[in-house]
């Protein structure tokens, strides 16, 4: 019972997700990292270089691009986030969806180290911080 719960907690999160905006799905995202341990800072809302989040966790640092998007995400992501971890001297580069990613995206990040989540790892991510803090899930 307690499984079927939470699964559709989790189903109601990522429908919340899927309504919000882009800049409303950074915030959310912020929200989600800080609840599974990472220190965030949501960078502006333009001229950001391509990195919507800075995000730390154990001595790593992280460049963290959010796209709420309808479709798959495209290359482009990947690119931006890739200079973005550069820009701002971080070491690492994800790209997190609440969609899929094209052919092209994993292509490319696979050869610029470049973490993809999609949206069964945001699922995943969901599923931990409700296990960590059921109450900020509960209303």
């Amino acid at each position: 019972m307690q499984r079927k719960i939470q699964h559709l907690l989790i189903d109601d999160e990522l429908r919340k997700i899927d309504d919000m905006t882009g800049r409303q799905f950074e915030l959310y995202l912020a929200k989600l990292l800080t609840i599974n341990g990472y220190q965030t800072e949501v960078t502006q809302a333009s001229g950001d270089q391509g990195v919507d989040i800075i995000a730390k966790k154990n001595g790593q640092t992280y460049a963290i691009q959010a796209k709420r998007y309808v479709n798959s995400v495209s290359n482009k992501a990947v690119q931006e986030v890739f200079s973005g971890k550069q820009y701002y001297n971080l070491q690492h580069a994800i790209v997190v969806t609440n969609n899929t990613f094209t052919k092209s995206a994993k292509e490319l990040a696979d050869k610029t180290h470049v973490t993809l989540m999609d949206r069964e790892d945001l699922r995943k991510l969901i599923e931990n911080a409700i296990n960590i803090k059921p109450e900020k899930f509960m209303l």
